[in-house]
């Protein structure tokens, strides 16, 4: 599979990457069967992802769990991504949600990045991790500086337990400020076609900086999958009760567009979500996808998009198809 490099890192990462939040289970995504999911993650691998995304709060802890059971024996063939900065060990930070009895706080003190390192290495059962992630950026009632954010990261990758910083949900003052105290190898952002803000301005931010973007939710939760019928009702609680497009009067207009592919992925002998994932692959400035899978079948079919080639007349005609649709009512 195709790398790209992650800034100026060194670090090359597969352009579509297994996300693990959806591993995690919990309120969001519903109960998960671990040994599926590892055999997901090896499913992956084998197919020639080498990058894995995931994060503390997936599953307070258990997404990290499931990755370092997945990776033991390939922990050299894998470009291991983690975040830090949702804490919910004591009230330190500010809080953002409650979750299965826990209040999780955003926290970016540098004394529970020190915690919280130790807590993803043991995890994982890694002396290392190659990307560590702001998962969350800081607020004004808990106002720790970038500056002294990043003096810690780069302690910690003096230290060898970090190769590589990278900041998420970021703006592009962030992102000015992240590499004027020292450097910032990607950010990871919301992406997909239906929501194209980064376009505006921090895909050429990134671009002229040299900062590689980490594309999450390219499909949308499973919408852009066609896999979501017109009338299926989510769990209680779940997630993706509250994402606009995924209301059922925008739902609809979705799936209308969708159906109008017909053509392409009979073109192209591939799946929506192939089309999709290699539409996404392919827009300037994104540097890596990131792809959810929590079965084995899942995880072989989104890595098959990394073979597809859109012609640039299709690419077009698809970009004015989710322009037509515009925004969620």
């Amino acid at each position: 599979m195709r790398t790209r490099a992650l800034g100026n890192s060194g670090i090359q990462a597969t352009v579509i990457a297994l996300g693990a939040w959806a591993i995690g289970g919990g309120p969001w995504w519903g109960a998960t069967d671990d040994a599926l999911s590892i055999q997901a993650i090896h499913a992956a691998l084998d197919a020639g992802v080498n990058c894995i995304d995931t994060a503390p709060v997936y599953g307070f802890g258990h997404s990290e769990e499931v990755v370092g059971q997945a990776i033991k024996g390939r922990r050299d063939k894998v470009v291991l991504a983690t975040k830090c900065g949702l804490w919910w060990a004591d009230e330190r930070g500010s809080e953002v949600f409650q979750m299965s009895g826990n209040v999780v706080r955003r926290c970016l003190r540098p004394e529970t990045l020190r915690i919280e390192i130790e807590d993803s290495l043991r995890r994982m059962n890694t002396d290392y991790i190659d990307l560590y992630q702001t998962h969350r950026q800081v607020q004004p009632q808990d106002p720790t500086s970038i500056e002294d954010i990043m003096a810690c990261l780069l302690d910690l990758k003096a230290q060898g337990k970090i190769r590589a910083i990278g900041a998420s949900n970021t703006t592009t003052a962030d992102v000015d400020r992240y590499l004027a105290a020292g450097e910032l190898a990607c950010v990871q952002e919301r992406y997909s076609m239906l929501d194209r803000k980064l376009e505006t301005e921090a895909l050429p931010q990134c671009l002229d900086k040299n900062v590689a973007v980490l594309a999450y939710s390219p499909l949308e939760q499973g919408l852009l999958t066609g896999a979501i019928s017109r009338t299926q009702v989510f769990a209680e609680g779940e997630r993706r009760n509250t994402q606009p497009w995924l209301q059922p009067n925008n739902r609809s207009r979705v799936l209308d567009m969708l159906d109008g592919w017909q053509d392409l992925t009979e073109t192209y002998d591939c799946t929506l979500a192939q089309l999709v994932i290699a539409w996404t692959v392919a827009q300037p400035g994104i540097t890596v996808t990131l792809c959810g899978a929590r079965k084995p079948a899942h995880a072989e079919s989104n890595t098959k998009a990394a073979a597809l080639n859109i012609a640039p007349a299709d690419a077009t005609r698809i970009r004015a198809d989710v322009q037509a649709l515009g925004n969620p009512i």
